[in-house]
């Protein structure tokens, strides 16, 4: 039995178990091992060990049972103890709730001990307290002050908590009877009450806090408490403003005082709040008029700099004062002292800033014009000039002489730079100063000087004597100088937009003026753009107008039509190389001055009435085969010169006029092949047919013969 429980460990796994029986029974193994295999030998063990198993069962089961029998009673008798338990600690309840009613009748009775004894005791103590007052009234009765208490300095706190009562118990005393006594008493109390002050004032010279304390606690009751905190205010003060800034002086003041008033009045947030208070209605608001009063009426600009600059230094020690208790309602308090300083200055400040901005603009235009040694002319406005404009508008001449401004655009950054400069800075003084319910009136008054100043007096001005400048299509050697005006004009408008959106929106975003500036900025810009688009237009009739003199001048008829066909030594004409000349140049010029799609735009214009002269021209002449040769390659050159303008549909005109140029030179026996080719197709008869009538050999019977 011994050697079977050997055999079990756990945990207990049956394959395992039936594995250490077999190597533990000789000749258990396989038969490759020392001892042979013995299924017999094998068979007995496992028989023998199966009711040793049976015996250790049965062996087990009558222990579990004696075991189990052995529980149950020993949890009946456990139950039994519980049930006695539960009696006793129910009978101990009852004895707890009566010792519980017990105490609380004893205590009862002691509270009603308690409250007649304090009964007795209180009408005694209130008796020896008037005895004690009546002794010291006698006193003053007697005119003569004999206890220790007022004698002895020492004791001038309780000194002070006796008069204090016998000044409210005179003051019900009636004068006729009592004025001499009352006199002395209240001149007593005016005394103790002077010395608690000195007291007072020395302590704080001498920084002892706790006697500070002890004396503000007495004075407390007094009526010269406050005068006990203004001294206390005025003394915090003595060497405080030291430094250039005020305002940093007033902080550090501040979170001094606040550091210990709390260590010395029991209403330390009272007491800091006057201080505040004294701080600003004394010491700042005289700062405050001295720095504004001196140049309110003399110098506007920097009135309004001092006004900012003062403003948003109070503002921000008001911010750093948000910090303390000042009790309930912090923000209106402060919020109220900085406008008892500032309202006199703010009321009209609108006013001041509006008119200072216009001088100061007009001023800025105006010098920027006598550098020009510019006399401004003045743009008529009314019935006539609307309606020059609006013929101006659909026809596109010119109405009236052509200025000659000699290369001026009369726009300039700097002046642009400054006027947007001062009304960034009016902006935000207009943030910083105006009334929240005021501001987005009185920014969009601001933004209605920069758009009168800037846009009107300054750009649109310049657009007019910009177009009033541009020569007629038909001068010679013509100076077109409104693509600088268009240039200048373009940087311009991206800084006023820049300022709009950054200085100008967060002001307004909110309000109904929003959609009102919004539509005066978008009237502005369409006014200007409709004065860009006319004075492109005619620029570019005046460029036109250039090469046209440039051919009718250098173009000859024997350029088509050479006296010699056989001895032609040029690749192309000289007209074509001047046009071709002044037509790159100009192109560079467009996109030095324009930007994004408005290139492509301009350029397609002056692509489209480019080639539409080149066509015109070439219908004037008369051609030979070899001048016909030549018109190609001229063809050829301007073709190359409408690739710098990167257009397809002016390079597909030029490809097309090319090809038409072809029909000049072909064999008469290939003019249907070639006119039905691929770039000639879908042109009109017509124009196929004026082209081949520019031969000088139409004429001949079989040339027309081909051709019909």
């Amino acid at each position: 039995m011994a050697t079977t429980a050997e055999l079990f460990e756990e945990p207990f796994v049956a394959d395992e178990y039936i594995e250490r029986l077999v190597w533990r029974t000789p000749g258990g193994g396989s038969r490759g091992g020392p001892e042979a295999f013995d299924p017999k030998r094998l068979l007995e063990e496992f028989v023998n060990h199966i009711q040793e198993l049976q015996i250790m069962d049965e062996r087990i089961q009558r222990k579990v049972e004696k075991l189990e029998q052995q529980c149950q009673k020993e949890a009946k008798e456990f139950a039994k103890k519980v049930q006695e338990l539960q009696k006793s600690n129910q009978v101990a309840f009852q004895h707890f709730q009566e010792l519980d009613e017990h105490i609380s009748y004893v205590a009862t009775k002691v509270c009603h001990l308690g409250d007649q004894l304090e009964g007795v005791n209180t009408p005694r103590q209130r008796a020896v307290e008037a005895q004690k007052l009546m002794k010291y009234f006698n006193e003053f009765l007697d005119g003569e002050l004999k206890s220790d208490v007022f004698t002895n300095s020492e004791k001038i706190k309780e000194a002070a908590d006796i008069i204090q009562k016998l000044h409210l118990i005179a003051q019900e005393l009636p004068f006729d009877r009592f004025s001499e006594v009352k006199s002395k008493i209240a001149s007593k109390y005016h005394d103790l009450e002077c010395q608690l002050i000195q007291e007072f004032t020395s302590a704080q010279r001498r920084g002892e806090i706790s006697r500070m304390r002890e004396v503000a606690a007495v004075l407390l009751h007094f009526k010269g408490y406050s005068h006990c905190v203004d001294v206390y205010i005025k003394q915090c003060q003595e060497g405080a403003y030291l430094r250039n800034d005020i305002f940093e002086d007033a902080a550090i003041l501040c979170q001094r005082v606040n550091k210990q008033v709390g260590d010395i009045f029991s209403n330390p947030e009272t007491v800091l709040a006057k201080l505040i208070q004294n701080v600003f209605e004394i010491k700042l608001q005289s700062f405050v008029k001295e720095q504004l009063e001196e140049c309110r009426k003399s110098d506007a600009e920097q009135y309004l700099k001092n006004l900012y600059d003062l403003y948003t230094r109070t503002t921000n020690l008001s911010s750093k004062l948000m910090e303390f208790n000042l009790g309930t309602d912090k923000q209106t308090f402060l919020s109220k002292l900085i406008k008892s300083i500032f309202i006199s200055y703010l009321e009209n400040y609108i006013e001041v800033e509006t008119g200072y901005l216009k001088s100061r603009s007009a001023m800025i235009l105006q010098r920027y014009y006598d550098s020009k040694n510019h006399q401004k002319r003045s743009i008529g406005t009314g019935g006539i000039q609307d309606l020059k404009e609006r013929i101006r508008q659909r026809t596109n001449l010119p109405l009236g002489p052509s200025i000659d401004t000699h290369g001026e655009t009369f726009l300039s950054q700097e002046v642009v730079v400054n006027l947007l400069q001062e009304t960034k800075q009016a902006f935000e003084r207009c943030h910083r100063l105006s009334d929240p319910s005021d501001l987005p009136r009185n920014a969009f008054r601001i933004f209605t000087i920069l758009v009168e100043f800037l846009c009107i007096e300054h750009i649109d001005y310049a657009l007019e004597t910009g177009l009033a400048g541009i020569p007629s299509s038909d001068s010679r050697n013509a100076n077109l100088y409104f693509l600088d005006v268009v240039q200048q004009a373009n940087t311009i408008f991206h800084l006023f937009d820049k300022q709009f959106n950054d200085h100008l929106m967060p002001l307004i975003s909110s309000s109904p003026k929003l959609s009102e500036c919004l539509q005066k900025k978008k009237e502005i810009i369409e006014q200007m753009e409709m004065k860009l688009d006319t004075g492109i237009d005619r620029t570019l009739n005046c460029m036109i107008g250039q090469m046209k003199h440039i051919l009718a001048a250098e173009q000859k008829k024997t350029d088509f039509k050479p006296e010699d066909e056989n001895n032609v030594l040029i690749q192309y004409t000289n007209a074509c190389v001047k046009v071709c000349a002044y037509v790159r140049k100009q192109v560079e010029k467009i996109k030095n001055s324009m930007d994004g799609k408005n290139v492509d735009t301009v350029l397609m214009e002056l692509g489209v009435r480019f080639h539409r002269l080149i066509y015109e021209h070439l219908q004037q002449y008369s051609y030979s085969c070899m001048g016909g040769m030549l018109a190609i390659c001229d063809v050829a050159e301007y073709r190359k010169c409408a690739k710098d303008f990167k257009i397809p549909m002016v390079l597909h005109l030029f490809d097309t006029l090319h090809a038409l140029c072809n029909l000049l030179v072909v064999a008469p026996d290939n003019l249907k092949q070639v006119c039905s080719g691929e770039q000639l197709a879908n042109l009109d008869k017509n124009i196929l047919h004026s082209f081949v009538q520019l031969r000088a050999d139409y004429r001949s019977a079989r040339l027309a013969r081909h051709f019909s």
